[in-house]
C-alpha cells in the first residue's frame, strides 16, 4: 500500500501491478519522498519525482483518487475527471472527490509517499 500524508489527512492507495510502481516501491525504500505539488487544469495536483520511472501507458479514464505517472517523471494525484494515455500507479481508498479535494486545498500542498503494509494501516 502507499501511505499518502496531506497536511493532517492519511490516505491509503492500493497499488497497480507494473514495472513504474516496482520502480517507486524501490524509490521508497530507503525512506519517504516529501513532494510539493501543483495544480493543474482544475483535475489534478502534480510533481517531478526527480528521477525518471519506466512508464506503462494506457488510455484511462480517471476519477477522483486515481494516482499516475505522466511522462515518466510526474507524480499525480486526480480529485476530478480526465482521459488521456497514462501509466496507472494506484487508486486511493476510502475517499470521495470532496474529501479529497479538501484535503488537497487549492494551492500548492506537501504531499509525503511512503510504503506501508496492511497492518501498519490505521
Amino acid at each position: 500500500m502507499l501511505k499518502l500524508q496531506i497536511a493532517d489527512s492519511e490516505f491509503f492507495a492500493e497499488l497497480a501491478e507494473n514495472s513504474t510502481v516496482d520502480a517507486l516501491i524501490e524509490l521508497l525504500s530507503d525512506g519517504p519522498l516529501t513532494l510539493e505539488m501543483s495544480d493543474y487544469a482544475g483535475m489534478e495536483k502534480g510533481a517531478d519525482l526527480g528521477v525518471k520511472l519506466p512508464q506503462n501507458n494506457q488510455q484511462m479514464d480517471t476519477s477522483a483518487g486515481d494516482i499516475i505517472l505522466y511522462q515518466g517523471r510526474t507524480f499525480v494525484i486526480y480529485y476530478n475527471t480526465n482521459s488521456w494515455s497514462l501509466t496507472p500507479i494506484g487508486k486511493i481508498k476510502d475517499t470521495d472527490a470532496d474529501t479529497l479535494r479538501k484535503a488537497l486545498g487549492a494551492g500548492d500542498v506537501t504531499v509525503t509517499l511512503s510504503i506501508v503494509y496492511p497492518e501498519e494501516e490505521k
